[in-house]
């Protein structure tokens, strides 16, 4: 039976999830459901596709993702069902899953068309649990939609680099549990613009010379304590999925702040890097 994950901004209060859970297991009793999340920000399409993008990739092929984030259906917000790199992905067309297909090339695509079957005032229950149930029993896309082309595009989500190649103007796409701010200029974008030149990173008032690979590469073991750099100390490095992320080492949000408070950063804010 196929796993089926759940990303939503549903929250944890109210009955929203469990609601899901339980529609399909009564539809697929052995059926194995992951939680990836249910605290994206309300209505926030791009922090819900960078969740979907980093945590998709370590679920087995044949997985269904459902994603409940800005779900209702309207005539610019229709309900699609892809896959894409041997993954299903069930949501609607607001961008979220461009920031799948804009590198790898969807194998299928369909609009889904059997709303009128089904009341959808609910439509993550509603429908989009009828579609993983008839993929996880082997169904094919096509029989509960119709081909497409093209999806909606996340355009704001890719940074801009400057015609001369000097600059890279990026932003703030995700902030993490710690505070960490994540910008969306990738590794290979930096190494492909910067070509090993010199480099500054701002982000308000604040600036970098230095990209970690870690966090604790921040640290120089060898010198005393009292010397080095520590809990604290900003940093700049690439991240697990591969972004420029601005981090407080070892920061705890609910009593001195992260990156984000600290530098005063929020959704969509610039991050600069100035090439030399």
């Amino acid at each position: 039976m196929a796993i089926i994950t759940l990303t939503t901004d549903f929250g944890e209060k109210d009955y929203f999830a469990g609601a899901i859970k339980g529609a399909i297991y009564s539809e697929l009793p052995d059926s194995k459901i992951v939680d990836i999340s249910h605290l994206i920000s309300p209505f926030n399409v791009h922090e819900c596709g960078f969740v979907i993008k980093n945590a998709y990739p370590f679920f087995p092929k044949g997985s269904i993702h459902i994603i409940g984030v800005d779900a209702e259906r309207t005539p610019e917000n229709k309900h699609i069902a892809l896959r894409i790199d041997g993954h299903y992905f069930i949501g609607a067309d607001n961008g979220i899953l461009s920031l799948l297909t804009t590198e790898i090339k969807p194998e299928e695509m369909v609009e889904i068309n059997i709303h009128k079957h089904i009341r959808s005032s609910f439509p993550v229950l509603e429908v989009f649990v009828q579609v993983a149930c008839h993929l996880a029993r082997g169904g094919a896309l096509g029989v509960i939609g119709k081909a497409v082309d093209q999806i909606k595009e996340l355009t704001e989500f890719h940074p801009r680099v400057s015609d001369n190649k000097n600059a890279i103007y990026g932003s703030v796409i995700y902030i993490d549990n710690y505070g960490n701010v994540v910008s969306n200029i990738s590794q290979k974008l930096f190494k492909s613009v910067g070509k090993g030149r010199r480099y500054t990173i701002s982000a308000r008032e604040h600036k970098l010379d230095k990209i970690y690979n870690s966090y604790s590469e921040l640290i120089q073991f060898d010198l005393e304590k009292s010397r080095r750099k520590g809990p604290g100390d900003l940093l700049a490095l690439f991240n697990s999925a591969n972004y420029i992320e601005l981090a407080i080492y070892k920061s705890n949000v609910s009593q001195t702040g992260g990156a984000a408070s600290l530098l005063g950063l929020h959704f969509r804010d610039t991050i600069l890097i100035n090439f030399e």
